[in-house]
């Protein structure tokens, strides 16, 4: 998309969700304050409207994993060479990623240094002279920071970005038994964020080996699915590392601080990040703007004056504003998100419109027949639905009615999802469905060379040009049937495991 098709939008949202979907996504985004563009492709401002969501996750997740014993820290951005080139496996993986500082002023520095896209080689060398006795585990460390993977080319706001805030987390055990357990309960925590906070269904799953990240055992991953391309999206991982990364960097205990033999500890490491924002936003919001679960609105309630007009006398309209403003307080104090928008410069058709556009779930409109009778007139964001609540009960009739519409929105993401997973058994089946828009489930043998010729086999082309990139294997899921007696999708082996395979971001 070029920016100035962005710069001479007008007001609103002009592109359409089902037509123009990332035109339309875009614009979403910005109107809705959420984030906006910097100077440097792939870097993104996020605003207060966005950075509101990513603190109550980040509140939610905070007050878990302090339960697991789970300690914030901080560590510096920058890598040096030297720790990098122990973790070969790691290397390859994330070697196009790397952005090196070489100079400072006109000067080459003597020892070039990377910027972070992940802290593995940063951290673990701070283990390794932390961690001497069995006594020291378990250690468990959680921090929250930004990110650089400079290789990005394609960039979506929230989606694909150079630069992006998330949460590491990096943990030690004596057993390998302990790390397991966790790793799978961080992956519990993130799929609470995404169905009971932002209102997305997802997936949990395993990934496949191509899919893992460099140097776990394995890798358990949260997937959800976009209605409006189709798409799979890859939305949190919890990877178990084994004792990969503590011999690489000699990570070791002993039983008695005297004794000779020493082992190597087992890691986990887990991270969510501010996509989650994207994804919510691609799922719910709809043509006339952004639609997000009230639970992590920035405001949830927007208050608006209506009815005043020339033929009001001043006494009447201090007094409807008066009775606004003990509404807004009110709900305040009950800790509702909630304002006043009680502008004169402004039309209250351009506020009805403008505030939709901003995603605020629940619009109050006060008339003088609401003042009269003690009520107010409420209209919620998802459905347009009005209701007219009492005054003496608006508190708990506002709870309410945050916990149905985020209940509603999840029921119909949940309800799309799952109308558009289909299960097949044949390629030719995979491949329609694909072009369809849909995500497939499917008997599949677990090769990674199979997967690669999936791949490549559903990759389309026009004109010698990559039209339609290739699907792969989203996740194995931990919910998982039998796939006895039957055939891999693509390659006629035994199949082993029923396997989401899709297009994805």
């Amino acid at each position: 998309m070029k920016d100035t098709k962005i710069h001479k939008q007008k007001f609103g949202i002009l592109a359409s969700k089902k037509e123009e979907f990332h035109d339309w996504y875009t614009q979403v985004v910005l109107n809705a304050e959420l984030l906006d563009y910097h100077d440097i492709k792939g870097c993104f401002i996020i605003r207060p409207n966005g950075m509101r969501i990513w603190k109550i996750i980040r509140e939610w997740f905070d007050s878990k994993i302090e339960e697991l014993g789970i300690e914030e820290a901080y560590f510096p951005m920058l890598i040096t060479k030297a720790n990098l080139e122990k973790e070969k496996d790691h290397l390859a993986n994330f070697n196009p990623e790397l952005a090196w500082i070489t100079k400072c002023g006109e000067k080459n520095l003597d020892e070039p240094v990377a910027i972070r896209p992940t802290s593995e080689t940063i951290i673990y060398p701070a283990f390794a002279k932390w961690l001497k006795t069995h006594r020291d585990l378990p250690y468990k460390i959680n921090q929250w920071c930004s990110v650089l993977r400079w290789e990005v080319k394609s960039t979506l706001p929230f989606i694909r970005g150079r630069e992006f805030l998330w949460q590491e987390g990096h943990t030690a055990f004596y057993t390998k038994k302990e790390a397991e357990e966790e790793v799978y309960k961080i992956l519990d925590f993130y799929a609470y964020i995404y169905e009971e906070l932002l209102a997305v269904p997802v997936y949990k799953g395993l990934k496949s080996k191509l899919e893992t990240f460099g140097g776990a055992d394995y890798t358990l991953s949260l997937e959800a699915f976009i209605p409006g391309t189709g798409k799979g999206v890859q939305a949190a991982t919890s990877h178990h590392l084994g004792q990969n990364f503590s011999k690489m960097f000699n990570i070791n205990v002993n039983d008695d601080i005297s004794a000779e033999s020493r082992s190597f500890v087992y890691q986990n490491c887990w991270g969510l990040t501010t996509r989650s924002i994207g994804i919510a936003t691609m799922i719910h919001s709809d043509d006339n703007g952004f639609v997000c679960s009230p639970r992590v609105a920035n405001i949830q309630i927007v208050i608006i004056l209506c009815g005043i007009t020339q033929k009001k006398t001043e006494e009447e309209i201090t007094e409807l504003k008066e009775y606004a403003v003990n509404i807004k307080n009110v709900l305040k104090e009950s800790g509702i998100r909630v304002i006043l928008d009680d502008k004169d410069s402004q039309t209250v058709g351009y506020k009805f419109n403008n505030w939709e556009m901003k995603g605020v779930p629940l619009r109050f409109e006060v008339g003088f027949r609401d003042l009269q009778s003690s009520e107010v007139c409420c209209v919620r964001r998802d459905t347009r639905e009005k209701k007219q609540f009492k005054i003496a009960s608006v508190v708990e009739d506002v709870k309410k009615e945050i916990n149905e519409m985020h209940k509603n929105l999840y029921n119909i993401a949940l309800t799309e999802r799952n109308n558009r997973t289909i299960k097949v058994k044949t390629f030719e089946e995979l491949f329609e469905e694909l072009q369809k828009k849909n995500i497939v489930l499917t008997p599949w043998c677990m090769s990674s060379a199979c997967e690669e010729e999936i791949g490549n086999k559903t990759t389309v082309f026009e004109n010698g040009e990559v039209k339609t990139q290739g699907a792969k294997s989203l996740c194995i899921p931990l919910e998982n049937e039998s796939c006895e007696g039957l055939k891999c999708v693509n390659c006629n082996k035994n199949a082993v495991k029923y396997t989401l395979f899709g297009r994805s971001y």
